[in-house]
């Protein structure tokens, strides 16, 4: 993330409603046009939160990065005047961005709370430098098999491997427990049962 800037009193955050998988162009186009519109007093910082997720398949290990809130891009900025009118040059700009749905909120967008900030902030703090699996199991979880000799066979989860995507599970064969040893991709959580 670039540095903070400094931003006068009146700055406030908001919500931009996105296409999907459009969240890093808006911001990209943001970041670059705002200086070209010269926005620079007005529009102080985008947020697009992500995180690293790991998944192991085939025994290969491989990273993507994966967005907090898909859909959603936050802005820093000073939409309102002193008089509480919207200031319709950053208005525009922002909302005729490619990719950009509006604003929540609508003609009238109210901006985010000082809370909801703050947590935005923590999430992307707790995602800083760290991978997470792409999907997280709990020992003792119920999960359907869906690749291999056990495919649609039901199972628990008796142990779980982050670091090497493995999962070792209880399932029953002819009434009898036998524990397997399968990746993270070849099962789903149970739903049914």
């Amino acid at each position: 993330m670039s540095d903070t800037p400094t931003t006068p009193t009146c700055d406030q955050w908001f919500a931009l409603h996105t296409l999907s998988g459009q969240e890093g162009k808006v911001k990209k186009y943001i970041d670059k046009f705002k200086k070209i519109e010269e926005l620079d007093d007005q529009i102080f910082e985008v947020l697009m939160p992500t995180e690293i997720v790991s998944e192991v398949k085939n025994g290969k290990k491989s990273t993507k990065t994966r967005k907090l809130y898909p859909g959603y891009v936050f802005i820093n900025m000073r939409l309102y005047g002193e008089d509480k009118k919207l200031i319709n040059k950053p208005w525009y700009f922002v909302k005729e961005t490619s990719g950009v749905i509006g604003f929540v909120g609508g003609e009238n967008p109210a901006s985010l709370r000082k809370a909801e900030v703050e947590e935005i902030r923590a999430r992307i703090e707790a995602a800083s430098g760290k991978e997470v699996p792409k999907v997280s199991y709990e020992v003792g979880e119920t999960v359907k098999i869906n690749d291999g000799a056990f495919a649609n066979l039901t199972g628990r989860i008796d142990e779980i491997d982050p670091d090497r995507g493995k999962l070792k599970i209880s399932v029953s064969i002819f009434g009898r427990f036998t524990p397997v040893e399968l990746e993270y991709w070849q099962v789903e959580r149970d739903t049914e049962g």
